[in-house]
């Protein structure tokens, strides 16, 4: 999938617009392989976290990203500088599927997709918006950067049903958490490989996993190995920070026939 952002942003094919307030949802923005729009459940608990959805509609044969999209794409991007009252969004990820279209091969969507969305309220008591300029990586044979501003008012209808129903059914598609017979461990390094083995329920052959490169470091694409009934894969570490980093370390998508979970593997 080729992704050319300067050409894109000459030829004027990231669009810039604005998406009205609707409720506790925005607007639809509307593009040429779908639309999106953000939903939230229409007000803060009482830590100030609001949780809401990034919604995709994508038409037949369009597609969109991962959080890591491998090095030829755009994970899914929300800026909240323009906002009053919300600081943060936190975005969660359903379980991708794989694609290699000759150009690369990357983590994503060929099907409409709710990426959950957890926003950050510093005062939940005062007037919150949302103004989140939104962009997006959304492909056919190219991909097509997309950018939109979608607004909410969180107050204005803080009971609507239906979009709280939205919000936890996105919730409840991501993977569960990883545990000691659904998930992955990482073995020590060899040099620049780095090894990691899968333990999972259901049938081997729909054992794979995605691991997303943060915090300085980017991985190639997983090699699938088998022997003596275990299944393992060997990633290139292609990148790597100077020094490792504090945080909670890499995460990683295991998918199987029995469903998804994800977890950390520690930094390489």
């Amino acid at each position: 999938m080729k992704f050319t952002l300067p050409i894109a942003l000459c030829l004027g094919t990231a669009i810039l617009a604005a998406g009205s307030a609707h409720a506790s949802s925005s607007a639809w923005f509307e593009t040429d392989g779908g639309r999106f729009r953000l939903v939230t459940t229409g007000q803060p608990d009482a830590s100030g976290k609001l949780q809401g959805v990034l919604d995709i509609e994508l038409k037949p044969g369009w597609k969109t990203y991962w959080r890591d999209p491998g090095n030829s794409g755009v994970p899914p991007q929300i800026d909240l500088s323009a906002s009053r009252n919300v600081s943060a969004a936190e975005i969660s990820y359903p379980a991708p599927q794989r694609h290699d279209d000759g150009y690369a091969k990357w983590a994503g969507y060929d099907f409409p997709v709710r990426l959950p969305v957890g926003f950050a309220v510093p005062a939940p008591g005062e007037p919150a918006a949302i103004v989140a300029d939104v962009f997006l990586g959304i492909c056919e044979t190219i991909c097509v950067p997309v950018q939109a501003r979608l607004e909410v008012d969180p107050a204005a209808d803080p009971g609507n049903a239906n979009d709280a129903a939205l919000v936890a059914a996105a919730l409840g598609a991501l993977p569960s958490a990883a545990e000691p017979d659904f998930g992955a461990t990482l073995a020590p390094a060899e040099g620049e490989t780095m090894s990691i083995t899968a333990a999972a329920p259901g049938d081997p052959e729909g054992i794979d996993i995605f691991v997303a490169g943060v915090d300085g470091y980017q991985f190639g694409t997983p090699q699938r190995h088998e022997a003596a009934g275990k299944i393992s894969f060997l990633l290139k570490v292609l990148e790597r920070p100077t020094a490792k980093p504090a945080g909670k370390g890499i995460p990683y998508t295991l998918i199987s026939s029995a469903g998804a979970v994800e977890g950390f593997l520690p930094y390489p």
